[in-house]
């Protein structure tokens, strides 16, 4: 089969891989009908030193089942499915905590022998904890919102819920990609009264408008704490979603938050040291978040799109074929795109 792989930075290629197979009696093989380019792939894509071992890329994807193994029971052949960004067996003290990242037995998409999601097919480890159906078909209108279901929607609800977001209090979500604006979605459906989205991407923050977020705040660092402080009678606002990574958004996140307040991080840390010190400590602000366990969130997520109360696929705003898939890259890379679906 064709599947996308990175041998360096910038550069990636799709090429020739092994038909994945089924090799456990709990693997099931997934034809993909819709992938997408995550922002977190952009990190190795600017980054990865040259490798005799490019790795296959991709976390998110759609498929329908082609294959399962003689312990499979909960999806069988001619299902639509969803993969969440890492596989699980969905039946470890972890899993059934509704932690699936932490599966004792789990894993990422891409290593390890286990295929990943830019390409035509992936055996899937687990594929009872793993995957799960969707009530639609493969040609559904509504594939695109089911796709964030995979990553950047649960991800912006982990940093809502983890942050204790409730209905009538105020947020700042800090950054406007595609996990900064599933943020939104989701303050809004836990019932947040004001949202203030922070990005300079007007065609974005436009979008993040249309999604639920009350106000927009362009200004970044000391200019955006004080914006936001303005906006909230000197204050910042109770709970704060940061959902981009770097440290810079963490210090506009703790200048922006209540004291008392909370900071969700869901942005993959591109920093070894936490900027909370003692000025910080006095404040008593609380710091959570960490990577979403997407698995524990698709069913609860799911109705929402299903009655079309949320549209979360339009942070798609291009889709390419897989043998375009490194334009995809490029496209993201140069902010020319927010998220990128790839169709094998």
């Amino acid at each position: 089969m064709r599947a996308t792989l990175l041998h360096q930075a910038g550069d990636v290629r799709v090429e020739n891989v092994a038909d994945p197979k089924i090799q456990q009696p709990t693997d099931a093989v997934v034809r993909i009908v819709l992938g997408c380019i995550c922002g977190s792939d952009l990190w190795p894509y600017k980054s990865l030193p040259l490798t005799d071992h490019p790795r296959q890329m991709g976390h998110e994807f759609i498929g329908v089942v082609e294959e399962t193994g003689p312990q499979v029971t909960t999806v069988k052949a001619g299902d639509v499915v969803v993969a969440p960004f890492t596989y699980s067996d969905g039946t470890c003290a972890y899993c059934r905590e509704g932690l699936h990242t932490s599966c004792e037995h789990g894993g990422p998409w891409g290593v390890n022998g286990v295929d990943g999601g830019q390409g035509q097919a992936a055996r899937v480890p687990y594929a009872d904890g793993t995957l799960v159906a969707l009530p639609v078909g493969e040609d559904s209108d509504l594939l695109p919102d089911l796709l964030t279901l995979s990553d950047v929607l649960c991800t912006g609800y982990h940093a809502a819920r983890t942050a204790g977001v409730r209905a009538g209090e105020s947020v700042t979500v800090v950054g406007d990609g595609a996990v900064g604006l599933s943020a939104v979605i989701a303050a809004k459906l836990l019932g947040a009264e004001r949202i203030i989205l922070m990005g300079r991407h007007r065609a974005r923050t436009d979008l993040g408008r249309e999604f639920g977020a009350t106000d927009v705040v362009a200004a970044r660092g000391a200019e955006g704490v004080a914006a936001v402080r303005e906006l909230t009678g000197g204050q910042g606002t109770g709970r704060v979603l940061e959902c981009v990574g770097l440290k810079d958004a963490l210090v506009q996140a703790t200048g922006v938050v209540r004291d008392g307040g909370t900071i969700s991080r869901v942005g993959a840390p591109q920093y070894p040291e936490v900027p909370l010190g003692f000025p910080e400590f006095l404040r008593n602000i609380t710091l959570t978040g960490g990577v979403a366990p997407a698995r524990a969130y698709i069913r609860e997520l799911m109705p929402h799109i299903l009655d079309g109360t949320i549209r979360p696929g339009r942070v798609f705003d291009r889709t390419v074929a897989l043998d375009e898939v490194a334009e995809g890259y490029r496209l993201m890379n140069d902010r020319e795109a927010l998220k990128v679906i790839v169709r094998p």
